[in-house]
């Protein structure tokens, strides 16, 4: 698989597994029982071994397809990755793994509902930050294609 279409697929793969992430706890937290909840909450953790895999394979296939270009989408994109990252490493991932321990053990009080509130906006954040750099990708793609089809 050329890399464009591997970091193309692995972005995409992110970005639907954190979007189902933010659907599936935004649904469990307003009509679910605390099973249900729960059970979201481990289906998150699980997903991040597919999650992380995609994570690092957008980032490093995109640190590759962008070394030396300085189109200005690949600029953009390169200054949204690190926000991307630390969000993920520093709120998201541990916030999970904080969700789950207190869900498994029927814990939704005040700290759960904080953590619960902050991983929903940085989420948001994270979708939002990502929505743009699929944007500027297939952007990217569509100059390349175009300068293909030129030469």
């Amino acid at each position: 698989m050329p890399l464009h279409r591997l970091h193309a697929v692995a972005g995409i793969l992110a970005f639907v597994l954190i979007a189902s992430f933010w659907l599936s706890t935004a649904i469990s937290e307003l009509f679910g029982t605390p099973t249900a909840i729960a059970a979201v909450k481990q289906a998150i953790v699980w997903a991040m071994l597919v999650l992380v895999p995609a994570l690092a394979a957008t980032g490093a296939s995109g640190f590759r397809l962008g070394k030396g270009m300085r189109l200005p989408m690949v600029t953009a994109k390169k200054k949204r990755m690190p926000f991307i990252a630390l969000n993920g490493l520093l709120v998201l991932l541990p916030s999970a793994l904080f969700l789950n321990a207190k869900a498994a053990a029927g814990d939704f009080g005040t700290a759960f509902m904080t953590v619960q509130a902050i991983e929903l906006a940085v989420g948001l954040i994270n979708l939002t930050l990502m929505g743009f750099n699929i944007r500027d990708g297939f952007a990217l793609s569509a100059r390349r294609q175009r300068l293909a089809t030129t030469r």
